[in-house]
């Protein structure tokens, strides 16, 4: 499973999403949230929900000089802190800015598609999908 935004249109930059994904991991703010909603213009142009695109060939983790990010057969990237040197090439890589940074420990954070900012999304703007698993012939 992975995480989908069904509809950006429906955003309005509550951040309930942002919450729940921080408190996951036992923060109460916002700055460890793996997925974030940014501004368009407000609630006239609305919002934009950016979270890990599950990638088929992730261009975060190929440019990871030290392999600390190991791709998921159902899309996105697992980060093993211990060996991840905080040198950014994965922030930079990410053709959707979905690699946020944890400025405590130097590392990044990527969402895991673990659905839990699904359940607080009062507005149904994200979801879980299946997605397909590609097998090389």
């Amino acid at each position: 499973m992975r995480l989908v935004v069904l509809d950006s249109e429906k955003c309005v930059g509550c951040q309930c999403c942002m919450f729940a994904c921080a408190r996951r991991s036992g923060d109460a703010g916002l700055a460890t949230s793996s997925i974030t909603v940014r501004s368009t213009g407000g609630m006239e142009r609305g919002f934009k929900v950016v979270v890990c695109r599950a990638c088929d060939d992730p261009p975060c983790a190929s440019v990871c000089p030290v392999g600390a990010l190991t791709v998921q057969p159902q899309g996105g990237v697992r980060l093993d802190e211990k060996k991840c040197i905080g040198c950014g090439f994965c922030v930079k890589a990410c053709i959707v800015d979905a690699v946020m940074w944890n400025e405590d420990d130097n590392k990044p954070m990527i969402c895991v598609h673990c659905g839990y900012c699904v359940r607080y999304c009062p507005h149904t703007v994200l979801g879980m999908e299946e997605k397909e698993i590609v097998h090389a012939q």
